[in-house]
This record gives C-alpha cells, structure tokens and sequence, in this order.
C-alpha cells in the first residue's frame, strides 16, 4: 500500500494522511534569553498589590525569562527621623494608614493595624529565612515563602519578624521551621541578604517593587511600582527585540489553586479577565463542588482548598 495512513487522535477517523513522511521537529523549549529580577521586600505593601499581575504575567510569559527574586532591605530597624517622608512615613503607626489605602486602592486585602499594636522591628528576619529557605531548597520553596508571610502580615495582620511567626509559616510549609529561623540568624544569613543589597544596587534599584529586565547583551528595562499587565508585556518584547510573543494560555482554576493553596478575588479576576461579580459564578463552574473553601476578610473575598 503506497499511501500513508493514520489515525486522527482529534476525531478518531482513520485514513490516508497528508503529513510528510519524514521531517524534524524541534521539541526544545524556548531558549530563555532573559533574565527578571524582581527586587522587593516581605513588608513592601506595593509588591502585595502587584501579586495579581505578576502572578498573571509569569504564568502566561514565564517560559521566556529565568525569574530572580532579589531582597531589597527595606526596613533595617525604626530610628529617629523619617523612613519615607515622601509617603508621610516617620514612625511604625504612620504605616498602617499607609497600607490601608494601598489595601483599598488595590483590592489586595491590608488591615495594617499591626503597626500601631505591636509594629514589625525590620524587615530583615524574615528576608534572611527567604534567603536560607532559597539557597537549601529551591526559588519555588522561597517564593512560596515569601507569599505565605505576606499573607500573614497583610491579610491576617501577624507580625512576620518575630521568630514564633517565621516558624509556624516555615513549619505550615512542610519544612522544619525552628531549623531554618536558626540558621538565618547567623552570620552566614545576613551575607547572603548582603549579596542581595549589593545586587539590587548593582540593578539600579531603588524603590519597590522594581522589575528589571536584562537580555544576553546586558540590555535592559527597569519598571517600578504598580504597572499595568500590557506594561510587562511590553518591555519584555523590547528586552527580546520582538513585536509579537505568544502568550500560554492561563492554567485551569483547579490547577493554580492546587499550586497557590490561597487565592484573593482580586487575582482570579486579573488571571480570568472576569468582572468583580462574576467571580462565584465562574468558580462555580470551574470548581467541582466540595473542592475549595470561601471565606472573607476585609471585605474581600478569598478561596482556600479544603484538604483532604
């Protein structure tokens, strides 16, 4: 028989095919050619309000860019005279109505009232067990990391500097919290969140969030603060000299929320493109039922999964 013949896995009909017979087919993944780095803070309330976004851009973009979180050092400790006069912040209390108006503007859940009760010292403890928790496991463990503590300052207003904090987050992880918070408060910690600072410096960074695009001939973009979903898209065609990129399609809801663990309104609406009101209704759909948990804080609403 000279024809070719198969089988269409699509519709299940059998036939002649009119595929070549032979040719190669690349199966390599894109080259990732750049580099993000993503210089923020576990205090920085900005960086929690870009979460939905950048959640987005790194699922639908992420296989053109190694991503590289980078710890900024935002608060070393409160002393005499202004942190950030430019936000009106002179003292711990002056953040919490700071961080209620980046909660509201952003819809990204903030009560704040932590820095007037019992105020988070420096950012820095908790910046050092990223550190140990990144350079003994992996960036995925640390990021997860880093989402979890702000979940716990922002949303739960719990002080994520105090060591009992940092051990039950590390602890919930599966990780070995008393271990970790240990080894962050050596010497060795502090150095390697030193490298960091002496990074962002090198980066140009000076405020956060700031993300930094660099392609193979060191070229590259700098965006800082709260930018639009089409602003990240576009500088990184510029960093990749390309008019168009191809975009993944966004994961299922059961798929990101299996990897997430916890899920603000806020971030499925910006991931689904699905209006504020429409939400229950779409997770309805996409969710079987007895699968997820809804809950509310602050007036936002947030979905958890019920563990089996």
């Amino acid at each position: 028989m000279k024809n070719n013949m198969m089988c269409d896995i699509e519709t299940g009909i059998c036939g002649v095919t009119e595929e070549e017979e032979t040719g190669l087919i690349d199966f390599n993944k894109p080259k990732k050619s750049v580099t993000l780095y993503y210089v923020t803070d576990p205090i920085c309330s900005h960086c929690w309000a870009i979460e939905p976004v950048l959640r987005r851009f790194t699922e639908q973009y992420g296989e053109h860019f190694n991503f590289q979180t980078v710890m900024g050092g935002l608060l070393e400790k409160w002393h005499d005279g202004p942190i950030d006069p430019a936000n009106g912040i002179y003292k711990p209390a002056d953040v919490a109505g700071h961080w209620r108006e980046v909660g509201d503007h952003s819809r990204m859940p903030i009560d704040g009232t932590l820095m007037i009760d019992n105020p988070v010292q420096s950012s820095y403890p908790p910046s050092r067990v990223f550190k140990v928790i990144q350079e003994n496991h992996n960036d995925t463990r640390a990021n997860e990391y880093l989402r979890r503590a702000r979940e716990a300052l922002f949303a739960f207003n719990q002080n994520i500097s105090e060591p009992s904090v940092m051990i039950e987050i590390v602890n919930n992880m599966g990780l070995d919290g008393e271990a970790i918070v240990k080894q962050a408060e050596l010497p060795a910690g502090q150095q390697a969140l030193n490298e960091d600072f002496a990074l962002a410096r090198s980066l140009g960074a000076r405020g956060f969030p700031s993300i930094i695009m660099v392609n193979e001939e060191n070229k590259g973009i700098k965006l800082v603060g709260g930018r639009p979903f089409e602003s990240y898209v576009d500088g990184l065609k510029q960093v990749l000299n390309q008019d168009e990129l191809q975009a993944k399609p966004q994961p299922a809801l059961s798929q990101l929320l299996e990897k997430e663990q916890l899920l603000f309104s806020k971030e499925i609406e910006v991931m689904y493109d699905v209006e504020p009101t429409e939400v229950n209704s779409f997770i309805e759909k996409e969710l079987s039922p007895g699968y997820h948990q809804a809950n509310e804080i602050l007036g936002e609403a947030y979905f958890t999964l019920i563990k089996k």
